[in-house]
């Protein structure tokens, strides 16, 4: 018998006062060297999560589940505190422990799982469909918007892409989900590639087989989904096949792995949402000037108010 394809039910539109916005902020971030989620980037000491926050309001979300490691909530909650009274805050808790049984962690494993298993911490905290993104990443409020009215009308399982070219770092390599679509604009395959520069005038990685060029035009994903709750119930059941055919002490359980494999077997399909909103993140400290003068230049062309929150 064929498993029912994921995400095609008729579920709840959204959660009380509008969708869930999931926020994976539990990476340790070790190109960065420190907790980038709440490096300061705003005037007044705002980080992207803030104006992430900000235009998910302003596009209708309702609700705000950070995704956290352990003993991280209470400097959450006194960082993000003040939106407490404009929407509903919550937290789930990226373990390293929270592994099948038959499973443990291996010796001098520090970092988090990935991305899958982050959102795989809120199981049994989505009802309805929601959106998920970086805690690192600005994605521009036209992409909030876009991504709220799919979910909103029952638009059904999408991705935000953004062009390749836009999304690269000045201060190194980096990795991104390329996106293959079909003629009808949904998603056919999310490769990782990484290593991702540019170089004079073209976009390049390397491997064992030598150099190679990348279209700056293809699609980029840079996590930002709209999902159903169904896609849980899938992460929850691949894992330990995962963990069976992985090297624990350095394997992470990603997100766009597990939607490829769903795509491909038939049990999923995802609208590309194409988006030319500014992207912009932080990976390396070196990147913390081009954002704090990116975010600038929003504020004094009157897209965000200066402080963001009175």
């Amino acid at each position: 018998m064929k498993p029912h394809a994921v995400g095609n039910g008729r579920e709840r539109l959204m959660d009380r006062g509008g969708p869930t916005l999931v926020v994976l902020a539990a990476g340790i971030g070790s190109r960065f060297g420190g907790i980038k989620q709440i490096e300061p980037v705003g005037p007044n000491g705002e980080s992207l999560i803030d104006y992430s926050i900000y235009d998910a309001l302003a596009t209708g979300f309702g609700r705000i589940l950070f995704v956290v490691q352990e003993g991280m909530e209470d400097r959450f909650r006194e960082r993000f505190g003040t939106i407490a009274d404009r929407c509903e805050l919550d937290f789930a808790f990226q373990r390293l422990d929270d592994l099948p049984p038959g499973f443990s962690v291996p010796d001098r494993r520090g970092k988090p799982w990935g991305t899958a298993h982050a959102l795989l911490s809120c199981r049994g905290r989505l009802e309805a469909p929601f959106a998920l993104i970086n805690a690192d990443d600005f994605y521009g409020r036209g992409a909030f918007d876009s991504l709220a009215r799919s979910l909103s009308t029952g638009g059904g399982p999408a991705l935000v892409g953004y062009p390749l070219g836009a999304t690269l770092s000045p201060s190194g390599p980096v990795s991104r989900g390329i996106c293959r679509l079909d003629d009808a604009g949904y998603l056919v395959e999310i490769v990782e590639q990484s290593g991702l520069r540019q170089e004079e005038d073209r976009i390049v990685y390397e491997d064992g087989e030598g150099r190679h060029g990348v279209e700056g035009g293809a699609i980029a994903s840079m996590n930002m989904w709209g999902l159903t709750p169904d896609v849980l119930k899938e992460l929850d059941r691949r894992f330990p096949a995962f963990l069976r055919g992985s090297d624990l002490r350095s394997a992470e359980y990603q997100l766009p792995t597990v939607i490829g494999d769903l795509i491909r077997e038939g049990r999923l399909r995802v609208r590309v949402l194409p988006t030319e909103e500014e992207w912009f993140g932080i990976t390396y400290h070196e990147d913390l000037p081009r954002v704090r003068a990116a975010i600038a230049r929003l504020i004094a062309a009157g897209t965000y108010p200066s402080p963001l929150f009175d």
